[in-house]
């Protein structure tokens, strides 16, 4: 159990996540591996199982080393660059799942921007 535990921690979220889908699947063992990745890569398959978990990966790696207030910032960021609108873009941040308060701030960054 101490190495399971081991392997896991050194995953991180990554880690935690595969742990959850194996959890749901109802199977035991390489069976439950399978199945898990296969779930977590959609329509490509366990392959795509083991992308979805790296990009899960750096994303976390981000959002732990800037906080999810700047990580949004720098999209917005992004998105003003690509010549998104700023109508379009508060419009889509009002679709996100995150807090009122995380939406305002972000909000709040959109219009003090050129």
């Amino acid at each position: 159990m101490d190495q399971l535990v081991n392997i896991l921690a050194s995953l991180g979220v990554p880690g935690l996540v595969l742990l959850a889908a194996m959890f749901f699947t109802g199977w035991v063992g390489s069976a439950a591996l399978t199945t898990a990745l296969a779930a977590l890569g959609g329509p490509f398959g366990m392959l795509g199982g083991i992308a979805a978990l790296g990009i899960l990966g750096l994303i976390a790696k981000g959002l732990s080393d800037y906080g999810f207030e700047a990580v949004f910032k720098a999209v917005v960021d992004e998105l003003r660059r690509k010549g998104k609108s700023k109508d379009d873009i508060e419009k889509e941040v009002d679709s996100y799942p995150i807090s009122r308060d995380l939406k305002l701030k972000i909000k709040e960054h959109l219009r003090t921007m050129v």
